[in-house]
């Protein structure tokens, strides 16, 4: 049985696109009329006294522990140890969709929603899985890919997890990527591809062309009548390397390209402004056609999983990130990092370019925090663990012929000797 509030939800979604992709789970979702929703209407009505909720509160501010505020002197307690809005804080929301934009100038006139803020990029992910996979949708992603994304759609959705191959000797793989989006489209009436850029684990980004090729054959699949998922994992968006890769997200050119395109957008300051353990990520979403009434319907789905999950993101991270944002030191301070990323693969990049081997061939890479070898020979693990053993090295085995290297975890000084020991130990083998 459906509750009635979810019920009115996809009524208002009805005959979108959002209604044609959902879950079985997607179609249950709806956020109560609660606890949150009842503290909501108290807080801008309750001017004698707010009983609503679960915190304890003097004067009308959070009560807070002097060993927590000599911890966050230049933050207020409602920036600290209050409760966070299901969707997270409004003012960061805006802030983060206009950066967005200043990132992704085809965004600029384009309608799409306001991020919705959860705790990290992998909740996005969770989420959107949440709301549209099932044992009846597949999640479609690269191969090689995150481990993460399989555990997501199959564990977790119980949906079948499609791949297809990332490169060919070309670079990225556009006849595949075709190849199996149209596959399930035609199988599925439907597709869902979550395309990572740049890529874990091959810290490989699109090239102009290709990223205008990948936006054709969403295109082409969408004027066929099939209804095409697309989700941006954008978690190391802007890390780029070489001058040939496509600058903006493929969110911008999927926002309005067809009726039959439903683009999300995973993004966050956790990889981009590094900061790791903050764990604030953002669903951003948009489609030709959508009306506002369900922008709104669709958001409150998003906050039925938050709800339903972890009720909400941590206050703090919030806080924390929404003011340095806000620092006009902040840009320059990045820059700085990301210049010390881009000699670590300059580094990288001169020595497979210089040694090679009978044994790793490196996959294509440009972006990110890393990359990849291909094992043509023996097995990933057993490299794996004789770097580990033999020369105190911890690199990781994606599958039995993928090893992933993360040089933005290794200084640059020991770039060559981490790099020499690798082929080493392989040509051993």
């Amino acid at each position: 049985m459906i509750n009635p509030l979810a019920q009115e939800l996809n009524k208002t979604l009805k005959g979108s696109i959002a209604d044609s992709l959902m879950s079985e789970m997607g179609r249950r979702l709806y956020f109560p009329n609660g606890i949150i929703f009842q503290g909501g209407e108290a807080a801008k009505d309750a001017h004698l006294a707010n009983g609503t909720i679960g915190m304890a509160v003097s004067n009308g501010t959070p009560i807070e522990l002097d060993s927590y505020k000599k911890l966050f002197p230049s933050l207020s307690p409602k920036e600290t140890v209050a409760y966070a809005k299901t969707a997270g804080n409004p003012d960061f929301r805006k802030i983060w969709k206009e950066k967005i934009i200043e990132k992704n100038p085809l965004l600029k006139d384009k309608t799409f929603s306001l991020p919705v803020l959860v705790p990290g990029l992998t909740a996005v992910l969770s989420y959107v899985a949440d709301l549209f996979v099932d044992k009846k949708h597949p999640l479609l992603a690269a191969d090689p890919c995150w481990d993460n994304y399989e555990l997501i759609a199959s564990a977790r959705c119980g949906g079948e997890f499609h791949q297809f191959k990332c490169f060919d000797e070309n670079g990225f793989n556009l006849k595949d990527l075709e190849r199996a989006m149209k596959a399930d489209a035609k199988k599925y009436g439907s597709v869902r591809v979550i395309l990572n850029f740049p890529q874990n684990p091959s810290g490989y980004s699109p090239t102009v062309d290709e990223a205008k090729e990948i936006v054709r054959i969403v295109k082409s699949i969408a004027e066929s009548g099939k209804k095409v998922l697309v989700l941006s994992d954008d978690a190391y968006f802007g890390l780029n390397y070489e001058d040939n890769i496509e600058k903006q997200s493929l969110f911008a050119y999927l926002a309005d390209l067809h009726e039959n395109v439903l683009a999300i957008k995973a993004d966050g300051p956790t990889k981009e402004d590094f900061a790791w353990g903050f764990r604030t990520g953002f669903i951003t979403f948009a489609s030709k056609g959508l009306t506002e009434a369900q922008y709104a319907a669709l958001t409150t789905k998003f906050m039925a999983a938050i709800r339903s999950s972890v009720s909400c993101a941590s206050t703090p991270s919030q806080s924390i990130v929404m003011h340095a944002l806000m620092d006009p030191a902040h840009d320059k301070q990045k820059a700085e990092l990301r210049t010390m990323l881009k000699r670590r693969y300059d580094a990288v990049r001169k020595f497979v370019n210089t040694h090679t081997s009978s044994v790793l061939t490196p996959l294509p890479f440009n972006s990110g925090y890393f990359m990849s070898f291909y094992v043509k020979t023996g097995n990933a693990e057993v490299i794996r663990q004789k770097l580990l053993k033999e020369k105190g090295i911890g690199i990781i085995q994606i599958d039995a012929h993928t090893l992933r290297v993360a040089f933005s975890s290794i200084d640059e000084d020991k770039i060559e000797g981490v790099y020499e020991s690798i082929y080493n130990i392989a040509e051993a083998m």
